[in-house]
């Protein structure tokens, strides 16, 4: 095992794709001259030339179409938007030709493609360029949907999607670039749709996916100080959703909270709930809580910011409430 960064893990499990596969290619604003937005292509210009990573204009509607037009006649490109939430500027060809290419096309085409980039708030960058559209993709069929909380995850995840037969949709949370953390050796690929239990507990069920759990982390450790117990699981993708997992956790624990760094109304929480109590309903002890952002765009202001956001004293708060510990 080593440690490197999350931007690191991103541009190895690329490097090593493209090595492997020469129809793999990325292309997006900055990607190749800039070393990428983030600098999470540092290098692969160099590496693999102009051919195969590709700068191109601030369009994220036609280098989209161009993507998925390259996917459906073979190639298999990797498509970065500088944040997604300018991805919205493309989001007819993502959810009406990526996703459908497949079905419309009554399986003569398929569409081998990774549309990725930063997610969800990162300071004060204000309203539009703090949002979660996690439930917004996952919410449509022919996409898968990953967001993955730490560098490992994310290697091994990336990985799977650039070798998926399907368009994946792979969100990084966009504070979380610089964050370390230990990264196989050997070549590795994670499964998409397998969840991750992180600690297992006895009182109660954590389930959230990633920068919210380094959050849950901080608030699984200040829950033992109060002798409370608690599961951590790392749903990693949220198209498709590991419900055999949590559904075995909440059968243990009898009790659940959900924890998302997006507004609540329609959210990955709320159908996580509803499943919950479908499949599990009589192995509850108290009512499902969810922890998410205010139902209100991101404001601008530090203090806004810190009411917005799920942290540690709301997850506490909220596992307490479940555990008739409040």
């Amino acid at each position: 095992m080593r440690e490197i960064q999350f931007r690191e893990a991103l541009r190895e499990a690329m490097s090593e794709e493209m090595r492997r596969d020469e129809r793999v290619f990325l292309l997006g604003e900055e990607v190749a001259e800039y070393n990428g937005a983030y600098k999470v292509s540092q290098g692969m210009l160099a590496e693999f030339g102009a051919k195969r990573i590709i700068d191109t204009p601030i369009a994220e509607l036609g280098f989209a179409g161009i993507a998925v037009g390259a996917a459906a006649n073979g190639l298999r490109p990797i498509c970065e938007f500088m944040t997604f939430n300018f991805s919205l500027v493309a989001i007819d060809q993502v959810i009406n030709s990526a996703a459908k290419m497949n079905s419309m096309s009554n399986g003569q085409y398929t569409c081998p493609m990774v549309f990725r980039g930063p997610t969800g708030s990162a300071g004060q960058l204000a309203q539009q360029h703090s949002q979660n559209y996690e439930n917004w993709y996952a919410n449509t069929p022919g996409l898968k949907v990953i967001v993955p909380s730490n560098p490992a995850d994310a290697k091994g995840l990336l990985k799977s999607a650039i070798r998926d037969e399907n368009p994946v949709i792979f969100m990084e949370s966009e504070q979380m670039y610089g964050f370390k953390g230990e990264v196989p050796e050997e070549e590795y690929l994670i499964p998409i749709g397998k969840a991750s239990v992180v600690q297992e507990g006895s009182d109660v069920t954590i389930v959230s996916f990633g920068k919210m759990m380094l959050r849950c982390h901080d608030a699984v450790a200040e829950l033992v100080k109060d002798g409370i117990s608690a599961e951590l699981i790392d749903l990693r993708t949220v198209r498709p959703i590991d419900y055999d997992t949590v559904i075995a956790s909440v059968k243990k624990t009898n009790r659940l909270v959900i924890v998302e760094e997006a507004w609540p109304l329609a959210s990955i929480s709320s159908e996580i709930s509803h499943i919950v109590q479908r499949r599990a309903f009589d192995y509850l002890d108290a009512p499902i809580h969810r922890v998410t952002s205010l139902d209100t765009s991101l404001p601008y202001a530090p203090t806004f910011v810190d009411a917005y956001l799920p942290n540690v004293r709301k997850i506490v708060e909220a596992v307490k409430s479940v555990t008739y510990r409040a």
